[in-house]
């Protein structure tokens, strides 16, 4: 590009209408001048040829993505990750917002992912490696989407649940059971504490536990540990599979009793999901398989704060995400700012219920409500109530009596000495109790 070409890409951000742009940050690593890369990055996701040979026109201007601050972090010797891109100069690490007119896609989640994620971010000339780290939506445009239908308030509403986390329970094993086996391991389970008994995310409508059979055995069970709690007790079923089926699988599911649905987000697409929300009769939890494929590099893909926000764009109420603790990958930020999203004002959209999941108990859940400095999110277990030493009801009783000891705050090594069920807990999975520990 000529010198006068490449300013076309670059703008200051008060001279653009707030309202018609999504502010885009990138990490990338770019050989040569950046701003000239950095031209190319705006023009390649955006006008590509933006105008048309003998012809007096300019489609920056109404069409073009715009960079309205970039920083040159550092130079580098090589590209990350040993790939390697054509051309001559040196390696700049840089930082980046970019300002993309909404206009050229609209409210269609697709339409979206193809700009910012797509051929001409990914592919850019001189840039290989690129990391998609936020996106920050005018209000005008979230009025485009319907967002959650139930979100934290409807939840709340439907499980008669104020002022604590929401319980739940992952059935283990978590493939290869019956449903009457997986209803009587749900039944004790939601008699001991749990708000939600929910299918594994590899879970599917398989011919040795047909959703059918599954939905039916479960929703029976969830009505009846209602009636012997008093407490609205909730079977979360996964329908992930072909988008063509999700209807089909939705109102099956529903019919059968399952008051809450689970779908593999990614894996399924999320404009599929946007279209269930539109008659769903249940709220809608996503899950987070292909996450790590797209995220865990720490200058590649697309960040988890990105398909967080992307997954309450298209209407999911709770959405379990990669929680904290060394199995998951995920740093403590990282975390916080992806249960954020989900619950910080974002237009007019409901928030969403966040749910930090991996390998938790009791005992690591005042740690999750301390980093997460609220009670608004989702605690989620499978060993900690399923391979309790003393069985699930007992499993989810200590989840709960966990609740109890940071609500009163005390110890729990200390409201163990008279809780057997939180005891046994400690004992199997964390420290044991000392029952000569001073209060």
């Amino acid at each position: 590009m000529q010198t006068a070409d490449l300013e076309g890409f670059f703008a200051p951000i008060e001279t653009l209408d707030p309202d018609s742009y999504l502010l885009l940050d990138y990490a990338l690593e770019c050989r040569g001048n950046p701003r000239e890369a950095l031209a190319h990055f705006c023009s390649e996701q955006s006008t590509a040829q933006w105008r048309r040979v003998g012809v007096e026109e300019d489609l920056r201007g109404e069409f073009g993505a715009k960079v309205v601050d970039f920083r040159v972090e550092a130079r580098l010797d090589a590209f990350s990750y040993g790939i390697t891109a054509p051309g001559q100069g040196e390696i700049h690490a840089c930082s980046v917002t970019m300002a993309h007119p909404h206009r050229n896609f609209g409210t269609r989640i697709p339409n979206l992912l193809s700009a910012v994620c797509g051929e001409g971010t990914f592919f850019s000339p001189g840039i290989p490696v690129v990391k998609l780290l936020d996106i920050r939506f005018p209000d005008t445009y979230l009025k485009g989407f319907e967002g959650p239908q139930f979100g934290v308030p409807g939840l709340r509403e439907r499980l008669n649940a104020d002022g604590r986390p929401i319980f739940f329970g992952v059935i283990k094993p978590n493939i290869g059971l019956s449903s009457d086996a997986m209803a009587a391991l749900a039944l004790e389970g939601w008699l001991g504490g749990l708000d939600f008994a929910k299918d594994d995310e590899m879970l599917c409508d398989t011919h040795w536990c047909p959703l059918d059979e599954r939905s039916r055995r479960l929703g029976e069970t969830a009505r009846e540990a209602t009636r012997r709690t008093g407490q609205p007790k909730l079977y979360l079923a996964n329908i992930t599979d072909e988008s063509y089926r999700l209807s089909e699988l939705h109102d099956l599911a529903v019919a059968n009793g399952a008051g809450a649905l689970m779908i593999n987000a990614l894996p399924t697409g999320l404009s599929a999901v946007r279209a269930l929300t539109r008659t769903t009769q249940v709220p809608l939890v996503a899950h987070f398989p292909m996450f790590a494929a797209l995220s865990r590099l720490e200058r590649f893909g697309v960040s988890t704060l990105v398909l967080t926000k992307l997954q309450r764009l298209a209407g999911f109420d709770v959405i379990i995400m990669p929680g904290f603790g060394a199995r998951m990958f995920t740093s403590d930020d990282e975390v916080r700012r992806n249960a954020l999203a989900c619950l910080e004002p974002m237009g007019d959209l409901r928030p969403s219920l966040p749910v930090p999941g991996g390998s938790d108990w009791a005992g690591t859940l005042k740690s999750v409500y301390d980093q997460l400095g609220t009670c608004d999110f989702g605690f989620v277990t499978g060993r900690g109530v399923f391979g309790h030493p003393l069985g699930p009801r007992a499993g989810a009783m200590s989840i709960r009596q966990a609740w109890d000891a940071i609500r009163a705050e005390v110890p729990l090594q200390v409201f163990a000495r008279d809780h057997l069920e939180l005891a046994h807990a400690l004992s199997a999975f964390g420290q044991p109790a000392d029952p000569s520990e001073s209060d």
